[in-house]
């Protein structure tokens, strides 16, 4: 009896001990690691980086995906008339599938493009353009003119452009 009733005491006075203590968190251990990268970027390069205007980040407009989603509404816009082949809203990725220009029937493209932030910024694009020629009935590697790929960036980084100013932000 005598053993039964100092573990009931004793375990009385460990639960009242712990009762009155509040959990401690550091602020490290509840962020993700792209909030720990957002916080440094922002630190390494100043709000002021920002393109289009807006020196905040566009929290209400990045719910739902992981990143910016006029950069993702742009970069499907300019690439509709590719096909798709792999479409990642949370992670930013969008792959497309060989294309043939009509105008040139022994050519294709692929493209691969990186939204790599939630932020409108003309460095959240990274964009991979791959051409193949026929040769001998089969296809070979080319060449990408580098202009293309800027081309292409200036088309979505326009086009995100207006989609903002279109919804007034």
């Amino acid at each position: 009896m005598n053993n039964r009733l100092f573990c009931l005491l004793l375990g009385f006075l460990f639960a009242s001990g712990c009762a009155h203590q509040e959990p401690t968190q550091d602020e490290d251990d509840i962020l993700t690691r792209r909030e720990k990268r957002d916080r440094e970027v922002g630190k390494l390069f100043g709000e002021s980086a920002l393109l289009f205007g807006d020196t905040r980040k566009d929290t209400a407009n990045a719910t739902g995906i992981g990143v910016n989603s006029y950069l993702w509404r742009a970069t499907l816009d300019t690439l509709s008339f590719m096909p798709l082949r792999t479409v990642d809203p949370f992670g930013g990725v969008i792959l497309t599938e060989w294309h043939t220009p009509s105008h040139t029937p022994g050519e294709r493209l692929k493209v691969d493009i990186r939204i790599l932030d939630r932020v409108l910024r003309a460095d959240g694009l990274k964009i991979s353009v791959f051409r193949q020629k026929i040769e001998r009935g089969k296809w070979q590697n080319a060449a990408v003119n580098p202009e293309t790929v800027l081309r292409l960036e200036n088309a979505i980084l326009t086009r995100a452009r207006q989609l903002k100013i279109r919804d007034g932000r």
